[in-house]
């Protein structure tokens, strides 16, 4: 169940990628909008939806569309409203105490944090800096996952080394 997980855990992470390659390709390559983004990627999925449903329909496939079953739960919806609140909510009580001045520790890494990232906005554009972020993130749940798996290889190989060694003595 633990390696299912593990394996789940890659394949989002190489999704991710693609994704994220896609979307920087769109933006940053072609010099395109998150709007044209937006419209390319609906005008795919319904051609290929379209097809999709000539095939079946030439197939004698009968597919039930019920939009019931696309819906999310109220319980889900307030889920994601609440994280969103709290994340803003966080933001804003972290810049309000470095804006008081109690916490001076708090107070130079924010300033330092905001002069990081508006000086690297003036180096290179927004999408290759998201980009490499999520390529960033990418590699290190690929290099955890990769890890935890060689790591406990390792373990029981050398634990079955020391037990054979025992049984020798």
């Amino acid at each position: 169940m633990e390696e299912v997980n593990k394996k789940n855990e890659m394949g989002k992470a190489i999704i991710g990628m693609v994704c994220g390659t896609l979307v920087y390709y769109h933006c940053a390559y072609r010099n395109a909008s998150l709007l044209s983004l937006l419209s390319d990627v609906l005008i795919v999925l319904l051609c290929s939806l379209a097809i999709l449903g000539l095939l079946f329909r030439q197939m004698n496939i009968s597919v039930p569309v019920d939009p019931l079953e696309w819906q999310i739960s109220q319980d889900t919806a307030n889920s994601i409203v609440a994280w969103f609140a709290n994340t803003i909510g966080a933001a804003e009580s972290v810049l309000r105490v470095a804006a008081t001045g109690h916490d001076k520790r708090l107070f130079f890494k924010v300033v330092i944090s905001l002069y990081v990232i508006s000086a690297l906005g003036r180096l290179i554009s927004g999408f290759t800096v998201a980009y490499a972020a999520l390529c960033l993130f990418c590699f290190y749940i690929l290099a955890e996952n990769s890890n935890s798996q060689s790591s406990t290889g390792c373990i029981s190989r050398f634990l079955r080394r020391a037990n054979a060694s025992a049984d020798l003595d």
